[in-house]
């Protein structure tokens, strides 16, 4: 039987991800799993805010899957900045840190989906899947959580106080939980030793606590119930 050729013209065409994480391993780990899929292709891989968005700008993908932590740099700011520069391009969350305290944000700051990164081989083709179908993935415990926000029903937890936080201050929360001192976390941030010690003050105000003892030992517990 004689073969026909497809039409390149007519082929469908694989939808481009891009995925960013300053972990090497996983890095090549999830680009491995993404094409594996005949729909799909890995179209670059990033490990910084600076190198995302000169490949986003290069190949234009069709989604981006980001972690919120990279090597000095907060996901959520590169998040804002992909909504501002490529609106068409669509975000998708695989972070190791707890959706509890990071999804509803991820949303807010432009991302179409959530998965924590335990979930990561099971969940993360699943997910594109339905972002690049024009839908929102969570997980079903988080979709019900942001329901009932959405519709009026306030849920409180230990958790609580700590949604007050901007993302900033939320980051250098985070920071201070896992060790690192204001000049450290001024070194992170690219940003003066006086912008972290306001960004201190506004947390204390915000969680009602008394002095920097206080919010150390704030900040490592609840990194330690979040780990």
């Amino acid at each position: 039987m004689k073969k026909i050729k497809k039409n390149p013209l007519t082929a469908k065409r694989k939808s481009k991800i891009l995925v960013v994480d300053d972990h090497p391993i996983m890095r090549r780990g999830l680009a491995e799993l993404i094409n594996l899929e005949k729909d799909f292709v890995v179209c670059g891989e990033a490990e910084s805010v600076k190198s995302a968005l000169e490949l986003i700008k290069a190949e234009a993908p069709d989604l981006a899957v980001v972690d919120l932590s990279l090597k000095n740099e907060s996901g959520l700011e590169l998040i804002k900045d992909i909504k501002a520069r490529f609106p068409k391009v669509l975000v998708l969350v695989l972070s190791m840190h707890d959706e509890g305290f990071y999804a509803e944000r991820a949303l807010r700051a432009g991302a179409k989906g959530y998965i924590m990164k335990q979930q990561a081989t099971s969940q993360v083709l699943v997910a594109i899947r339905r972002i690049l179908g024009g839908e929102v993935y969570l997980s079903e415990a988080m979709s019900s959580k942001v329901l009932r926000n959405f519709t009026g029903e306030k849920i409180i937890n230990i958790g609580s106080a700590v949604d007050q936080l901007s993302d900033r201050e939320l980051e250098v929360f985070r920071l201070i939980g896992s060790g690192l001192g204001t000049r450290k976390i001024a070194e992170r941030f690219s940003r003066s030793v006086k912008t972290v010690e306001t960004y201190r003050e506004h947390i204390k105000q915000k969680l009602n606590l008394k002095d920097s003892a206080e919010l150390t030992q704030t900040a490592i517990r609840w990194s330690q119930s979040n780990a």
